[in-house]
C-alpha cells in the first residue's frame, strides 16, 4: 500500500480542518508512539501531513522507533551555529539521518509579516544543518533533508508586490512578482542550492482546499518520488535490513487495523 495522490490532497485538505482521514492517522501516530493529535510538531494543522509522511517510512520497513512525529519523541537535531533545532518530522536509523523535513505554511491577509520570516527560517535550518554534516557531526550517510510549504491562495497573495526602496536595487526577477512568485522563485533556488533535496510547494485555501502545484519541478509527484528515492538509496546499503512485509505487514505495525478498515482499506 503506498502513498497516494488522494493521500496527499486529503492531508493538505486536513490542514484546513475540511477532511480528516483519522483512523489512519491515529493508527500511524500510535504506531509512531506519537500520542495524541496535540503533540504532534506543528500544531494540529500539520498533524496529516506529519503522518502522510511517516507512512512512506513504515510502508519501507522502518521500526517506529525510527520515526519522530511528536515533540515528546526528540526532534532535535545538531546543528553547527547553534547546538541543535527542533524539526519537523525525523527518521533516524542506526547512525544515519535517514530524513528531515520542515513543514511551514504562510497565511493572509498580511502575508509580508510573515514573508521573511519564513525564508529565514528554511534558510537557517538547512545551512545549519548542512554545515554541521561537514564538520562531521553526522557520522552515517549523508542527511537527506525536506522542505513542505503552503502558501495561502487568496487574492493577497496572488497580487503583485513592489519590492521597498532600500539602500542598492534589488535583483531585477523580483519586480512585479507576487508572494505566490516569490515563494515559488525561493522555493526553486532552495533546490539549485542543494539546500533542500526535496521541495513540495502548494497553494491551497480553506474555501478550496484542492492543492495547486504552481511549479511542476516543486509537485508532489516529485516530492514523493524523492522521498521514495532515498529510501531505495538506503536499502541498496543496507537500511532498515528488512521490510516490514517480512515481519507480519501492517499487522504487525497496526493490530486490528484492518478490523477498523485502516490501511488495507487504502
Amino acid at each position: 500500500m503506498t502513498v497516494t495522490r488522494q493521500d496527499f490532497e486529503d492531508a493538505v485538505a486536513a490542514y484546513w480542518g475540511v477532511k480528516q482521514a483519522q483512523i489512519e492517522q491515529s493508527l500511524i501516530k500510535e504506531a509512531v508512539g506519537a500520542g495524541t493529535a496535540g503533540a504532534v510538531r506543528g500544531g494540529k494543522h500539520f498533524d496529516a501531513i506529519a503522518v502522510l509522511l511517516a507512512k512512506f517510512f513504515l510502508e519501507a520497513g522502518y521500526p517506529p522507533e525510527s520515526i519522530r512525529i511528536a515533540r515528546s519523541q526528540r526532534l532535535e537535531l545538531p546543528g553547527y551555529y547553534r547546538p541543535q533545532k527542533q524539526w519537523d518530522v525525523v527518521i533516524t536509523h542506526e547512525n544515519t539521518l535517514v530524513a528531515a523535513f520542515e513543514m511551514k505554511a504562510l497565511g493572509g491577509p498580511s502575508f509580508g509579516n510573515n514573508y521573511n520570516n519564513r525564508v529565514e527560517e528554511a534558510l537557517g535550518s538547512a545551512v545549519d544543518l548542512r554545515r554541521a554534516v561537514l564538520a562531521d557531526l553526522y557520522t552515517g550517510e549523508k542527511p537527506w533533508l525536506g522542505y513542505f510549504f503552503i502558501m495561502q491562495d487568496e487574492a493577497g497573495s496572488r497580487r503583485p508586490v513592489k519590492p521597498a526602496t532600500g539602500a542598492l536595487p534589488v535583483e531585477e526577477v523580483w519586480h512585479g512578482m507576487s508572494y505566490q512568485d516569490r515563494f515559488a522563485l525561493f522555493c526553486e533556488r532552495l533546490m539549485a542550492e542543494q539546500l533542500y533535496d526535496a521541495v513540495c510547494y502548494v497553494t491551497s485555501s480553506a474555501a478550496d482546499p484542492k492543492p495547486t502545484e504552481p511549479v511542476p519541478s516543486l509537485d508532489w509527484r516529485h516530492f514523493s518520488a524523492a522521498i521514495t528515492a532515498r529510501i531505495s538509496y538506503l536499502k541498496e546499503l543496507g537500511l532498515p535490513g528488512h521490510t516490514r512485509q517480512a515481519v507480519g505487514g501492517w499487522d504487525a505495525v497496526w493490530p486490528g487495523a484492518r478490523a477498523q478498515g485502516g490501511p488495507a482499506a487504502l
